[in-house]
């Protein structure tokens, strides 16, 4: 069954599980700080993040674990190999990489105007944000402003100093590329005893990602990130969609 999967989705799947062993299996906690993506004004961000948080999951043991990595790579595999082989190679890994800089995009930027709003916030009573981040322990030891403030510091410390990672923007990309260019489709859903097409299931996931990512609630999922990808996806599919069958 594998081998008949097109090279390029099978490349990428083989490529994050490998990643998946290897920093879980040998290089660990190291690993993850270097290529997960953090907040393009956190100390920790390295401009390779933008790339390579897309091959990086969930440690094993850690909340939802192998299911995040699973579940990425054999949605990647049901929804793959057909745009693979509608839009050629170039296209699908354009496709596959522009949603997931998309997805980190879209999910920086809202963090960002949440990082201004608490950041005005906390500069109005004193606290020097700049200097926190720098070196946070040091700077609460020093500053009795911290006091009354403690929730607006957690959610600071949550965009700076959070990581996002998984192939889940790109993939959300690809759905909704098939969804575009699909759209009578069906696909069976767990707990939907009868298969939906997805020109009405994906609406219903980007208003809900949108509901979760600005309103909270869902766990640890950058349901941004998702939303991101999806929009990247859609528009490609859309450009490409009048020249479908010009493609390779």
């Amino acid at each position: 069954m594998f081998n008949n999967i097109p090279p390029i989705t099978k490349n990428l799947i083989i490529i994050n599980v490998v990643v998946y062993i290897l920093s879980n299996l040998i290089l660990s906690e190291q690993i993850y700080f270097y290529l997960s993506a953090y907040f393009p004004l956190s100390p920790y961000f390295e401009s390779w993040q933008i790339i390579t948080h897309m091959f990086m999951h969930a440690r094993m043991g850690d909340g939802v674990g192998l299911l995040h990595i699973i579940f990425n790579m054999f949605t990647l595999y049901s929804f793959g190999p057909i745009l693979e082989q509608s839009l050629g190679d170039k296209k699908y890994l354009i496709l596959y990489f522009l949603s997931g800089l998309g997805a980190f995009f879209l999910f920086n930027l809202w963090n960002f105007i949440e990082y201004q709003n608490i950041y005005n916030q906390l500069d109005a009573v004193g606290f020097d944000v700049e200097s926190y981040i720098s070196n946070p322990q040091a700077y609460l030891a020093s500053s009795k402003v911290a006091v009354g403030n403690v929730n607006l510091l957690e959610k600071l410390n949550s965009i700076i100093f959070g990581s996002m990672l998984g192939a889940s923007g790109a993939i959300f990309g690809v759905i909704a590329a098939f969804a575009t260019l699909y759209p009578d489709s069906k696909i069976g859903i767990m707990f939907i005893p009868v298969p939906v097409k997805v020109k009405y299931l994906l609406p219903i996931i980007v208003i809900g990602s949108v509901y979760l990512g600005i309103f909270g609630g869902g766990g640890n999922i950058a349901h941004l990130a998702h939303v991101g990808g999806a929009i990247v996806g859609f528009i490609l599919a859309k450009i490409w969609r009048k020249h479908l069958y010009r493609f390779n």
